[in-house]
């Protein structure tokens, strides 16, 4: 009992502290805003007669995951409505437009009161938590009203609370959920080892996310014009400043390398950081047709490019290694592209797997990286590529890499068939 005790008012302190550091904070402020509004926005939007599934996400990574599912969900039943709600404002501000879903906003705190309140306000179905996500309260209403919950591309390591002796109240969670689809092996041997028999491994849903965003890609002309006839052209995604200073050092001593910096955030600081960083860059908005052959640095300040951008490279960095952890390996892998990254990628399965196979890199310094994108470039010319791009990539590390994406996809078809199973009574195989 003391454990929820704690919890519930572990959630208090944090909903105050978002309020007091709102008038300080941006995205304490759109959390704050986000949630006061959802129940008006709930009130004045939910069809009356309709009943929805409800899919709830983190923040942008998550919904990523859970994007395929929706649009399978769609496909096969275009009457089924859904609402998306977010945690972050990192998710929310990005996709409040989606229109594969029918209502979004944000999830209010996870208390006992807002739980009961949110589930009144909407008929729902069915409740679909991707990956990290298990509330309590919400999962506890949830049960008592009868609904099935899901969790979907679910990952568990032996470190989280719920396989601690003293983690017995938050271990109760995962019993209500109707079907947990785990990641990995490993992630299902730690549920059985609990005792539960609602878990089954499906895979995760990014390789699915990844191979349709690839199949539709659309090229950039104003790019190919930035790399030209240049045969070494390295793309950083989401990258970060100590990333940059890496890589332009790199450029600044391989004169026969273009660099294509897409950094995690674009604000005018961050940006005219790498101004100075790499005094020749030039950045993607202030550019007309014609003017992208000029730099040997091309830096994209603008959302929604880098899945696409991948395609132009002979090797992909990641960002975020040298801080809290990598960014998504996976949209370079899709494009048969080498990938490397920074130390901080063990919490990553993805990452820890593309090394096993030879198609991903981790390096922990400036000389390392030098010796490994030397290497790659060495690799791509043994093999002899003969285009610059978008024909490249025919063999070795990036085959590799592309040939992994391959292998893991599937996800999306074993949950979509076990909820159309669940919920419309029926199992469509395709």
């Amino acid at each position: 009992m003391y454990q929820q005790l704690f919890y519930n008012t572990g959630t208090a302190l944090y909903s105050a502290a978002i309020a007091l550091l709102a008038p300080f904070h941006r995205k304490a402020a759109q959390i704050q805003a986000g949630r006061r509004q959802t129940f008006d926005y709930l009130q004045q939007h939910v069809q009356p007669g309709e009943t929805y599934i409800w899919f709830h996400a983190a923040s942008l990574g998550e919904f990523e995951q859970g994007r395929p599912v929706m649009e399978a969900l769609k496909e096969r039943h275009p009457e089924a409505r859904i609402i998306l709600t977010f945690f972050s404002p990192s998710g929310y501000e990005i996709r409040k437009n989606y229109a594969g879903a029918d209502l979004i906003c944000y999830l209010p705190a996870d208390t006992h009161a807002n739980a009961c309140r949110l589930l009144q306000l909407i008929p729902v179905k069915a409740a679909v938590f991707i990956k990290y996500e298990f509330w309590p309260n919400y999962l506890t209403e949830l049960n008592r009203r009868g609904i099935p919950a899901y969790s979907i591309a679910a990952i568990f390591r032996n470190d989280q609370l719920f396989f601690k002796s003293y983690g017995n109240w938050y271990r109760q969670v995962l019993y209500r959920f109707r079907k947990i689809f785990v990641q990995d092996e490993g992630s299902l041997q730690l549920l059985q080892s609990l005792n539960l028999t609602n878990a089954v491994v499906a895979g995760d849903t990014r390789f699915d996310r990844v191979k349709a965003v690839a199949a539709t890609a659309r090229q950039f002309p104003e790019i190919e014009e930035f790399i030209g006839n240049c045969r070494q052209v390295i793309i950083a995604g989401s990258s970060w400043p100590q990333d940059e200073e890496l890589l332009a050092r790199y450029l600044n001593e391989h004169p026969d390398t273009k660099l294509i910096l897409v950094p995690h955030e674009i604000h005018e600081s961050h940006l005219a950081g790498i101004a100075k960083l790499v005094p020749e860059s030039r950045r993607y908005t202030h550019l007309k047709p014609g003017e992208f052959s000029g730099s040997r640095c091309l830096v994209i300040d603008t959302i929604g490019m880098l899945s696409a951008v991948y395609l132009y490279a002979t090797i992909a960095y990641i960002g975020g290694g040298f801080g809290v952890g990598i960014h998504n390996t996976l949209e370079a892998a899709v494009w048969k592209v080498p990938v490397v990254f920074g130390p901080n990628y063990m919490k990553f399965r993805e990452a820890r797997e593309l090394i096993a196979v030879g198609g991903g890199f981790s390096i922990g310094n400036y000389e390392e990286l030098k010796q490994r994108l030397n290497g790659l470039v060495e690799e791509k010319k043994a093999i002899q590529l003969t285009e610059p791009f978008s024909s490249g990539k025919a063999a070795g590390s990036g085959t590799q890499a592309g040939n992994y994406v391959d292998a893991n996809t599937g996800a999306t078809l074993v949950i979509i068939n076990q909820l159309t199973n669940d919920l419309y009574a029926k199992t469509i195989h395709s």
